[in-house]
């Protein structure tokens, strides 16, 4: 006979959750994924819960920054630059343990600074969230050695702006795409880690 569940001692625990270190029932599963449960990358559960998910659809308006415009070209010429800011903010993510409202918070704090620096001023908006901060000074990290390895190559500065303004924008819409609103949720993080964590590793040599 199973034993009853770890989180609401009434229904019978029917799957082991590694969030809980402990067997649950799958309504438990249901209500508390990525919500009250830090829930790992690796859960079968949660795979399979993704599984079914469906990115959000987005209006015009939940998409910020609609002038800085990303196509297929900057991208492709941006591709070391793309790569290594999100192997970068992948293991931020990782180390600081944060979720996927963190990486939101830090990708438009350090867009707001690049704006302004396009402005003419110089002027670093910093989230107080220090989950978010963590994440931004590690983006800002790489960007600075990516901008000195790229000098120490080419012999001058290569690495523009607003080529990190657009890789950054470009991270953050596919943050919001991504990012399914729960508090605990790191389905972006885990997108990123999966599809750009081996093209990163292979940009490091710039």
């Amino acid at each position: 006979m199973n034993s009853p569940c770890k989180l609401c001692q009434k229904k019978r625990a029917r799957r082991y959750c590694p969030g809980v270190g402990a067997d649950i029932c799958p309504v438990c599963c249901g209500t508390g994924r990525e919500t009250t449960i830090d829930c790992p990358s690796s859960c079968e559960h949660l795979k399979e819960a993704r599984a079914h998910e469906r990115l959000a659809t987005l209006s015009k308006d939940d998409i910020p920054n609609q002038d800085v415009r990303v196509t297929e070209q900057f991208l492709e010429q941006n591709e070391a630059l793309v790569a290594c800011l999100s192997l970068s903010l992948a293991q931020a993510m990782e180390t600081n343990k944060a979720v996927d409202l963190d990486a939101g918070e830090a990708l438009a704090a350090l867009i707001q600074t690049y704006r302004t620096l396009q402005s003419g001023l110089i002027y670093e908006s910093r989230p107080q969230n220090p989950y978010a901060a963590a994440i931004q000074q590690a983006l800002k990290g790489s960007v600075d050695d990516l901008t000195k390895r790229l000098a120490e190559k080419s012999g001058m500065h290569t690495l523009r702006d607003s080529d990190v303004l657009g890789a950054l924008v470009f991270l953050q819409r596919l943050q919001i795409q991504h990012n399914n609103g729960r508090p605990r949720g790191r389905a972006f993080y885990d997108f990123v880690q999966g599809l750009f964590s081996a093209a990163a590793q292979s940009q490091l040599e710039v």
